[in-house]
């Protein structure tokens, strides 16, 4: 059953920018994977320091692979983590 995450990140204004540059190239890096389905980065027109992520993929155990490779270590925990002011994180299971 594919398996969904949805993201919501906050940062500093000033830190806006390199998130987005990170995101971006997370979603290049993602897409790649064998188990992705899709990531879509979108951020809030009103507060360009908030980024929603969708991603998905073939199943949790996809997921998990995800964040055992080298791009999620760099970009997502070296990167966006520290810079994060607030998050929250839903999983799904897609219907």
């Amino acid at each position: 059953m594919p398996y969904a995450v949805i993201a919501r990140y906050r940062v500093a204004p000033h830190d806006a920018g390199l998130v987005r540059r990170t995101l971006l190239e997370m979603r290049e890096r993602t897409l790649e994977e064998p188990a992705n389905l899709a990531y879509i980065v979108h951020v809030d027109p009103a507060e360009e320091n908030v980024f929603t992520l969708y991603e998905q993929y073939t199943d949790q155990a996809g997921f998990e692979a995800h964040k055992q490779t080298p791009h999620f270590t760099e970009h997502v925990l070296g990167t966006i983590f520290p810079k994060l002011t607030d998050r929250t994180v839903t999983f799904l299971d897609v219907l």
